[in-house]
């Protein structure tokens, strides 16, 4: 059940900081300093994003099949 718990918040949290590394990649958040308006970040972001989001999905399925059992 712990690893459970673990899986699915780490998937919120790729899911979160994937997003936002593909924002800063596009240049959301202005175009001054690091990571900001860097093509690679669009590419980046978008996989960490959907590999949390995998993780999540799988870990909130595990959680509800527990609920049920």
């Amino acid at each position: 059940m712990k690893k459970t718990w673990a899986r699915t918040i780490g998937g919120a949290l790729l899911t979160v900081i994937g997003t936002r590394w593909a924002l800063q990649g596009a240049g959301v958040f202005g175009t001054t300093g690091g990571m900001n308006g860097e093509p690679v970040w669009l590419l980046i972001g978008p996989v960490v994003a959907l590999l949390g989001l995998s993780l999540l999905v799988g870990g909130i399925k595990q959680l509800r099949a527990g609920k049920q059992r």
